[in-house]
């Protein structure tokens, strides 16, 4: 019973960090609205399961958690490259190629982190939770990396760090490009069709995915061979997205 549920908590959450075009990128706001959706769409069991796991300083809200692996940077800092995966200029992504850290030990990138801690989750309600892993942290890395290898410059350019090096005009400002779709985007979004109201923004794309988006969500929800996770399709999605949109046109400010 207990990996059954952990089975329908992380399907459900994998499909709501698929939810969104690629026009969006994730800050503070972009890991909130993602957890929300989320946990409004889980079953009475994922939900049971989410609550027990959650730390009490979260009031039962996934959203305040969601931001909880950016913080935590520092303190851990063996997690940092967990955050993302470094390419190639091919506009493609290979697990064995691109999934291992400045070091070059393998499974250290977010598609990796994402297989690591789906797996402890599955151990929910074993024997083996209480024994090896602390799950409520396994619960916290998880939905923050899977909000992260949707935001397309997580999957992005390893000559530019993901389009960390690389400045822009942000209308009126000058602004890292990731910063840009980690935050920038979304924030203008808020401000001009929700009236700054993270909340307005959460109810339009549940209505998306309740009816413009709703002959996509079976095929958000299952991943290929019974897998509970599909991060390497994420990836390969990500990569493209950063080619199709991030990247293309840009043009960088001079210093």
């Amino acid at each position: 019973m207990g990996e059954c549920r952990m089975q329908k908590m992380l399907a459900f959450l994998s499909l709501m960090l698929v939810t969104l075009p690629p026009i969006y990128g994730w800050g503070t706001d972009g890991h909130s609205i993602i957890c929300k959706i989320a946990q409004t769409r889980l079953s009475e069991e994922a939900a049971d399961a989410v609550k027990q796991l959650l730390p009490k300083w979260a009031e039962d809200d996934l959203g305040s958690v969601c931001s909880w692996a950016d913080q935590v940077k520092f303190r851990y800092r063996w997690s940092s490259p967990l955050h993302f995966i470094n390419t190639p200029e091919t506009c493609s992504y290979q697990y064995k190629r691109d999934c291992k850290d400045e070091d070059g030990e393998a499974g250290r990138c977010v598609a990796g982190a994402i297989n690591n801690y789906t797996s402890q989750l599955l151990t929910y309600n074993s024997a083996a939770d209480k024994a090896e892993y602390n799950l409520t942290e396994s619960l916290l890395f998880l939905v923050h990396f899977m909000g992260d290898i949707h935001q397309p410059l997580h999957v992005g350019f390893a000559s530019d760090k993901g389009g960390n090096t690389i400045d822009v005009h942000w209308y009126k400002t000058k602004q890292v490009l990731h910063h840009v779709w980690d935050t920038n985007i979304i924030e203008t979004a808020e401000e001009r069709f929700y009236n700054s109201n993270v909340d307005g923004m959460v109810d339009a794309i549940q209505q998306n995915i309740t009816n413009e988006w709703a002959d996509q969500v079976k095929r958000w929800e299952t991943c290929s061979l019974n897998k509970t996770a599909c991060p390497d399709i994420y990836a390969s999605e990500g990569i493209k997205a950063a080619c199709d949109w991030a990247y293309k046109g840009v043009k960088e400010v001079c210093t």
